[in-house]
């Protein structure tokens, strides 16, 4: 008889803890949303991106995942000094190609006198 009497005392003492927390929190209203976070980090506006700058690089969480404005904006940055290096690195390399024919063709031109003579 006293655990049942101790339970009924338990459970009024938790039924009115529960309603007092009703009744006086719906007052304030619900919680106001809060400021997204954004990228503060982002990558250099001024010079070439480098490595230590995309390992640097951190995404703020927001409800689903990343902010996709922050993502796609570090992405498109990326994106257009990758084409960027490609196009120099073609260029470099086609002016190498181009150098390596001219000093083969001096090369080539240099022997040819050479055996004339010894003939």
């Amino acid at each position: 008889m006293v655990m049942f009497l101790f339970l009924v005392v338990a459970l009024a003492v938790v039924v009115a803890a529960v309603t007092l927390a009703v009744v006086s929190g719906g007052d304030s209203g619900p919680l106001p949303d809060a400021a997204p976070e954004r990228l503060r980090d982002s990558l250099p506006p001024d010079r070439p991106v480098g490595r230590a700058d995309v390992e640097r690089l951190r995404f703020p969480l927001a409800a689903r995942g990343y902010r996709m404005a922050d993502v796609d904006d570090a992405l498109g940055r990326l994106g257009a000094e990758l084409a960027e290096r490609d196009a120099r690195i073609a260029d470099l390399e086609s002016a190498l190609a181009g150098a390596r024919a001219a000093v083969a063709h001096q090369h080539v031109s240099m022997e040819k006198p050479a055996q004339e003579e010894q003939q």
